[in-house]
């Protein structure tokens, strides 16, 4: 049998470990360190790009013809979209031209938390295959009994919490697990 060099399991960390980055980084109080290893799934499968008012060093360097209001948002809060192949336009040559400067939704963006909570993104969207294929990879260690049962309480929230994409479920989860750590 012939395996594709895309299915092998990818080493996600230690779930507490990765879950308090995430829960912090949602907080915006950081970014997650996600071990992507030259993947640009999440900026190959049609995502848009929220950008706040706040993150002026990101404005100033995406042309404004690029950006557009965010729908149903504040003024002043934009979207940045994807090309006529869902690429991010700002991918240029397989890599981000604004890296260090990127929006915070691609700071905190992180397609192991698909893997933490059970969800499938492609349930959501088949343009959003390549991080389907990408998040089903990952595979967190449970070194302690914690890591167990903080990985059960994130699944417990995913059953219910309301959200409109699988992607909100997945953070709104990941948000409000600690109400559901000794249930």
């Amino acid at each position: 049998m012939v395996v594709a060099v895309d299915d092998h399991a990818l080493p996600a960390g230690d779930f507490s470990a990765w879950l308090s980055a995430m829960v912090e980084a949602l907080r915006r109080e950081g970014a997650v360190e996600v071990p992507c290893g030259g993947c640009t799934a999440c900026c190959t499968s049609s995502q848009f790009v929220h950008i706040g008012p706040d993150e002026t060093d990101t404005l100033a360097r995406i042309p404004p013809e690029l950006l557009f209001p965010a729908p149903g948002r504040p003024k002043g809060e934009v979207l940045l979209g994807y090309d006529e192949r869902g690429h991010c336009p700002m991918l240029v040559d397989g890599r981000c031209s604004i890296y260090e400067h990127r929006p915070r939704t691609c700071r905190t963006y992180d397609c192991r938390i698909y893997a933490a909570t059970g969800l499938d993104v492609d349930a959501e969207d088949d343009r959003k295959a390549p991080v389907a294929r990408q998040a089903r990879r990952w595979r967190f260690s449970f070194p302690t009994g914690d890591d167990r049962r903080r990985q059960a309480a994130v699944r417990a929230a995913v059953r219910t919490v309301r959200a409109t994409s699988v992607t909100q479920l997945a953070v709104r989860a990941v948000e409000r697990h600690e109400e559901f750590l000794d249930r």
